[in-house]
C-alpha cells in the first residue's frame, strides 16, 4: 500500500507497492493476468462479479522528503498557491540546475492541500501511463488492479488531490493524458520546457535566485560570508544558478586554504571537485555517472562500490552538487556524467558483474515488483550497455529476470521498453528459449493495452516459436491469450478501448472464438493458426554466431536536457549504440565514454547497425495479420510494412517533425504458409530450378513461387491493408528482387505509403539455400528509416 509520508528517518518511505501477493495473478482492465517467468504469461477475461472494487484511501499523502527550505523563492511560491487557489494547474518550467526539483518539493510540504491530500512523484523516464497508475494507487487500494484507459477517470472522478510531478518533461497532450486521469485534482508540474498553455493550466518561468538569496546561499554552505564582491561576481556568473553557486562553495569548503573560485570558471567546477573527493566518493560517483540518468537505491550503490555506508556518502555527494537526492535514492547531477567521461585512470565496472548483480536481484521471489520498476531505468542503461559492449546474452539475462516483476507491477510502459530491449537482444544472442518468450510476453502486453492489430502478431509467432522448440505448455498459453485479443473498434460490445494502442482495454465481453480476429478483407475468421513448419518442415539452422567481438561498451555521452517528448525506446536520442574500437587502456569505449568492462567477449549472431526488426506478419488461412511497435512515442510515427511477401516484412519509422527519428527496439516479422500459395505437398515434379518451388524461411513458415517465364517467379499473398496481391521477383542468375509499398501503420490501419521496400534473394550455390536481404529503395521524405531490414535465410523444400 502506499506510504504516508510521514518522515521516520529511512530511505524506505514514499514508495507506492502493489497491494496482495505480489507473485499472484493481477488484473488489468477485463483481465485476469498469471505472470509465468518460464512459458510465458496466461490471460482469462474475468466473469461477472470478479472485478475489483478499488476502495478510496481515507486519506491521501504521498509526500516528497523533507529538505532544506529554498533560498529567495518567496514569488515563485505565492504564484503556485495563487494558482491552485484559483483551480488551475500549474507547470514550473526552466533549465537543468535553477532549482525547480527543491522548489516543487517544498510547495508539496507547505502549500495547503486542501481538498483529499497530495501525491508527490517523480516522472523521469516513465510514461504518462505508468505516471497515472501510480496517481490511482496513491489514492486507492488497489490489490494488484490496472484500470483500462475508460475506466480510470470514472475511478478518480471527485478525488480532488494536488499533485506534484517533478521531471514531467512531456509533450502538451502527454501532460493532458496524466490530467485527465484524475479529472478532479490539480497538478504542479515541473519541467524544462514551458508545454502547459491555455485551458489546460499556468506556465510559471523559474529562474535563478537574487542577489541577497545567493550571498545568504554561500554563507550557509562556507559557514560564513565570502566577499561581498566576489560573491555579486559569482552571481552574475552562474545567473543565480543554485546548482553552479552550490558548487562554487563546495570547492572552496574541500578546500580549507582555497578561497571561492574565480567568478570565470563558476561554470568549470566540477573537475577540481573531482580532486576533491576521496576513493569511495568518487567509487560512487563513478558507479552514478555509469548509469546516466537512471536512479539508484544506496542498497544497491553500497552493494556494487564497496561502501560501507552508501546512503551518507551520496547525501554528501548531493551537498556538493554532484548527485540529486530522489525518492528511489540517487542519480548523477546535471553535467557530471560529461566530465566524467573526460576524467583519467577511473577503474571500469565489470559489466558482467553489474549485471548480474541486478538480474539476480531483481528475480528473487522476495524483491517488490514496484522497486524492480523504480529500477527500470537503470535495468535499461545495463541492457543498453551490454548491447553496446557485443554481450546481448547479458541483455538478455537482465532483461528476462526483470520481465515478470515489471508484468505484475501494471507498469506496462517500462515493461514494454524492456521488452523491446530483450527480443533482439535475444536474436542476437541465439537464445531461441528467450525470444520466444519475449515475444509472448509483448503479446500478452498488447492485449492488455488494447493493441488488436499487434496483439493478434505477436501471440501467433510466438505459438510458432513455443512449437519449434517442443514446449507445448508455452504454446498453449499462446494460443489460449489469442482468443482474447481485443476486437476492433465497434466489433464487440463492453470493449471502448479496444483498439487503442495504448492503455489498457477494457477487455471483450464477447471474445472472438478461434484465435485471432479477422484483419483480412474476405470478413471470415481466419481459425486458429498452423504452424506449417510442424512435421513437414526441415529445421533451419540458426545464423552461425559471429566471430568473438574486441568492442564492448561504455558510458556514452551525458545526453543532455531531456526533450520534451520523452523517448520510449532504450536509447537516448543522440546516442549511438555501434561499439566504438577498444581503447588503449583496453577498455572500450562508446562515443568518448566512460569505460564499462564487457567481460570475456563472447560471440554472437548479430544484426548490422540499425536493422533490428520491428513489424510483423503471420498469414493464417489466407489472411494476414500485421503489427506495429509497442514502443510508440507521442513524437514517433511507427509504421510496419509487408513488402510483397509475408518473409519480406519490413518496418519504418519516421520522425513527426521531420528530425532525425530516434531508436526504437522492434518486434521481429515472422511468417506461415498461406493456404493460397499452394499445397504444401504438390505432385512429384521435375527438379525445380530458380525461385520455383516451396523454401522455408529461418524466420518461420514458408512460400511458394511459381515461375512466371523469363526469369519471373510470383508469390501470392495479402498485404497489410488486406488486398490480395501478386509480387513478382525477376532478376537473372541466382539473384531476384521486388519492391512493394511501405505504409504508415501508426493508426493500426493502413496510412499513407512512406516509400518502397525492395526485397532481394540470392540463391547460394548449392541450389538449395538462399540469403535475403531487405532495404528501403525509395521514400517519400527525410526521416524515414528500415529498422527490420534484417537478413534471412531460406531453404528449399525437399
Amino acid at each position: 500500500m502506499a506510504d504516508t509520508g510521514e518522515d521516520d528517518g529511512t530511505r524506505t518511505g514514499n514508495r507506492v507497492d502493489i497491494d496482495g501477493d505480489a507473485t499472484g495473478p493481477v488484473i488489468a482492465g477485463n483481465y485476469n493476468v498469471v505472470v509465468d517467468a518460464q512459458h510465458g504469461s496466461t490471460v482469462t477475461v474475468l466473469m461477472d462479479g470478479q472485478r475489483p472494487r478499488p476502495r478510496r484511501r481515507d486519506r491521501i499523502r504521498l509526500l516528497p522528503r523533507r529538505q532544506g527550505t529554498p533560498l529567495g523563492r518567496d514569488a515563485d511560491l505565492a504564484a503556485i498557491a495563487a494558482a491552485l487557489h484559483a483551480g488551475e494547474s500549474v507547470q514550473l518550467w526552466g533549465p537543468p540546475g535553477v532549482g525547480k526539483s527543491a522548489l516543487l518539493r517544498y510547495a508539496a510540504r507547505t502549500l495547503d492541500a486542501g481538498g483529499d491530500g497530495v501525491v508527490f512523484l517523480d516522472a523521469a523516464r516513465r510514461e504518462p501511463e505508468d505516471l497515472a497508475q501510480d496517481i490511482f494507487e496513491a489514492c486507492h487500494s488497489t490489490g494488484g488492479y490496472a484500470p483500462s484507459r475508460g475506466e480510470l477517470p470514472q475511478l478518480m472522478e471527485g478525488v480532488e488531490a494536488t499533485v506534484y510531478v517533478d521531471n514531467a518533461d512531456y509533450t502538451a497532450e502527454q501532460l493532458r493524458t496524466v490530467m485527465d486521469a484524475a479529472p478532479d485534482a490539480l497538478f504542479v508540474f515541473a519541467g524544462r520546457e514551458e508545454v502547459l498553455q491555455g485551458t489546460d493550466g499556468r506556465a510559471h518561468r523559474v529562474e535563478g535566485i537574487t542577489r541577497d538569496a545567493a550571498a545568504e546561499l554561500l554563507t550557509r554552505e562556507l559557514g560564513g560570508p565570502g566577499d561581498p564582491d566576489l560573491v555579486t561576481a559569482l552571481w552574475e556568473a552562474a545567473a543565480g544558478t543554485p546548482l553552479l553557486l552550490l558548487r562554487a562553495a563546495a570547492v572552496a569548503r574541500l578546500d580549507p586554504a582555497a578561497a571561492l573560485p574565480r567568478p570565470g570558471a563558476v561554470r568549470e567546477l566540477l573537475h577540481p571537485l573531482f580532486d576533491r573527493l576521496d576513493e569511495p566518493s568518487l567509487r560512487a560517483l563513478h558507479l552514478l555517472g555509469t548509469f546516466r540518468d537512471a536512479e539508484l537505491d544506496p542498497e544497491h550503490i553500497g552493494a556494487l562500490s564497496g561502501t560501507p555506508d552508501a546512503a551518507a556518502l551520496c547525501a554528501g555527494l548531493a551537498g556538493l552538487g554532484l548527485a540529486e537526492e530522489t525518492e528511489l535514492g540517487y542519480r548523477v547531477a546535471d553535467g557530471v556524467v560529461a566530465a566524467l567521461r573526460e576524467r583519467q585512470g577511473l577503474r571500469p565496472y565489470a559489466l558482467e558483474r553489474l549485471c548480474g548483480y541486478f538480474a539476480d536481484w531483481a528475480a528473487r521471489p522476495e524483491t517488490p515488483a514496484a522497486q524492480v520498476a523504480g529500477h527500470a531505468r537503470a535495468l535499461e542503461v545495463l541492457a543498453e550497455l551490454a548491447e553496446q559492449s557485443g554481450r546481448a546474452d547479458l541483455a538478455v539475462r537482465v532483461v528476462r529476470a526483470a520481465s515478470p516483476a515489471l508484468a505484475r507491477s501494471l507498469r506496462f510502459g517500462v515493461w514494454g521498453r524492456l521488452l523491446d530491449q530483450g527480443l533482439p537482444a535475444a536474436q542476437r544472442a541465439g537464445d531461441r528459449q528467450a525470444e520466444a518468450y519475449f515475444t509472448h510476453e509483448r503479446g500478452v502486453r498488447a492485449v492488455l493495452t488494447g493493441n488488436r492489430v499487434l496483439a493478434a502478431v505477436l501471440l501467433a509467432e510466438a505459438g510458432i516459436l513455443w512449437r519449434q522448440l517442443g514446449d507445448t505448455q508455452g504454446a498453449d498459453a499462446a494460443a489460449n491469450a489469442q482468443q482474447y485479443v481485443p476486437q476492433e473498434p465497434g466489433a464487440g460490445a463492453g470493449s471502448p478501448d479496444a483498439g487503442s494502442p495504448d492503455g489498457p482495454g477494457d477487455g471483450l465481453t464477447n471474445p472472438p472464438e478461434g484465435g485471432a480476429s479477422d484483419l483480412g478483407s474476405s470478413g471470415t475468421d481466419p481459425g486458429p493458426l498452423q504452424d506449417p513448419t510442424a512435421g513437414t518442415a526441415p529445421s533451419t539452422p540458426s545464423p552461425e554466431p559471429a566471430p568473438p567481438s574486441e568492442t564492448g561498451a561504455s558510458l556514452p555521452a551525458d545526453p543532455g536536457p531531456a526533450a520534451p517528448d520523452m523517448p520510449t525506446g532504450p536509447s537516448d536520442p543522440g546516442v549511438p549504440v555501434a561499439s566504438d574500437p577498444v581503447s588503449a587502456s583496453g577498455a572500450a569505449t562508446s562515443g568518448g565514454g566512460m569505460p564499462v568492462d564487457p567481460g570475456p567477449p563472447l560471440g554472437s549472431a548479430s544484426l548490422p547497425p540499425g536493422a533490428a526488426d520491428l513489424g510483423g506478419a503471420v498469414v493464417t488461412g489466407g489472411a494476414p495479420v500485421a503489427g506495429v511497435s509497442a514502443a510508440v512515442a507521442t513524437a514517433l510515427k511507427v509504421a510496419a510494412v509487408i513488402a510483397a511477401l509475408t518473409i519480406a516484412v519490413v518496418a519504418v519509422q519516421q520522425s513527426q517533425d521531420g528530425s532525425e527519428s530516434r531508436s526504437a527496439t522492434p518486434v521481429s516479422g515472422s511468417t506461415t504458409m498461406d493456404a493460397g500459395f499452394g499445397d504444401p505437398t504438390p505432385e512429384p515434379e521435375p527438379e525445380p530450378t530458380g525461385l520455383a518451388g516451396i523454401w522455408w524461411s529461418s524466420e518461420g513458415g514458408g512460400i511458394e513461387f511459381v515461375e512466371a517465364g523469363a526469369g519471373r517467379y510470383t508469390a501470392r499473398a495479402r498485404d497489410v491493408c488486406g488486398d490480395t496481391i501478386t509480387a513478382e521477383f525477376s532478376g537473372g542468375g541466382d539473384t531476384y528482387s521486388a519492391t512493394a509499398p511501405a505504409y504508415d501503420m501508426s493508426s493500426g490501419s493502413c496510412g499513407e505509403v512512406l516509400g518502397q521496400v525492395r526485397t532481394t534473394i540470392t540463391i547460394g550455390e548449392d541450389g538449395d539455400t538462399a540469403s535475403v536481404t531487405r532495404e528501403m529503395a525509395s521514400t517519400v521524405r527525410e526521416g524515414v528509416t528500415c529498422y527490420t531490414c534484417t537478413p534471412f535465410t531460406l531453404t528449399r523444400a525437399s
